[in-house]
């Protein structure tokens, strides 16, 4: 089938104050291009990912699929965030079903203030400690030790649609030092299954810096992941964490890239989390 590139829309999703945020490709066609489309979309416009959503029969919500420029993703928080700030723009505050390839989920989308907004639902999260021996594989890509670990938040396998790592730092400068060999990670993230490894610094109990290494795409970092967000979120509800219901995450300062996050943290272990924030348009 022919792709009308013309409805494609580039958005940045988690934006801060009309700046930063994680820019998205959004396409809405009415039906999905082949995966070899999608997939060469989604490398030439070289963003961490590109969303592809097409209208299901009776109105029953978009059938979505996400890509990286190298791979297809299982789900992706910015993207889903970037296509309900395209969704708002058609249809105001709404809320649409949205059938992944894993999980049905849903993206609430409005507009505030001449500002687009929009929550996603997420898949269902889950956590697990790290078997000690790749807990340490883990720490050794970054050249972190055991002392620069804040022990209240173990290293972690965490999920909420995708799989992510999670290393929690007691030092801010430990965070701001990132540093990784693209490849090694890329290839530890290959073996791992994982999308992203999320480094976290605690500033309060409901606010918390973040960086989030993206090698599995070869991209050395993701300003804005919503999908780790929903797993941190389920993670801080199963190590019970005094996050009172809602988070808020700070990430992309490092990268010159500001990006603000809210997850919402229901009390039921492994409930989807609603993960929310602004959006602007690019370009």
């Amino acid at each position: 089938m022919q792709v009308d590139l013309s409805a494609l829309q580039h958005i940045s999703a988690f934006s801060h104050g009309g700046e930063g945020g994680n820019p998205a490709g959004v396409l809405v066609g009415d039906a999905m291009p082949s995966d070899v489309q999608m997939q060469s979309i989604a490398a030439d416009l070289g963003y961490s990912e590109t969303v592809f959503a097409a209208p299901l029969a009776e109105n029953r919500g978009y059938r979505v699929r996400y890509f990286s420029p190298e791979t297809e993703v299982p789900f992706c928080g910015h993207a889903t965030i970037a296509l309900g700030a395209a969704l708002a723009q058609k249809y105001g505050r709404k809320t649409h079903l949205l059938e992944l390839n894993e999980a049905v989920i849903s993206v609430e989308s409005w507009q505030e203030n001449g500002q687009l907004q929009a929550a996603l639902q997420s898949p269902e999260t889950r956590s697990e400690e790290l078997e000690e021996e790749v807990k340490q594989q883990l720490l050794a890509l970054f050249g972190f030790g055991e002392a620069d670990l804040n022990p209240q938040i173990p290293p972690a396998r965490i999920h909420g649609g995708a799989d992510h790592m999670l290393i929690a730092l007691n030092d801010r400068a430990k965070l701001a030092g990132m540093s990784y060999d693209l490849e090694v990670a890329r290839q530890f993230m290959q073996v791992q299954g994982l999308v992203t490894i999320m480094l976290v610094f605690v500033q309060g109990a409901q606010a918390f810096d973040v960086r989030n290494a993206f090698a599995s795409a070869s991209v050395f970092e993701d300003p804005a992941t919503g999908a780790a967000a929903a797993a941190f979120g389920g993670y801080l509800r199963d190590i019970h964490w005094s996050h009172q219901g809602v988070v808020r995450i700070t990430q992309g300062e490092d990268m010159g890239m500001p990006s603000s996050i809210t997850a919402e943290i229901p009390e039921a272990k492994g409930s989807s989390i609603r993960v929310s924030g602004s959006a602007r348009l690019m370009g």
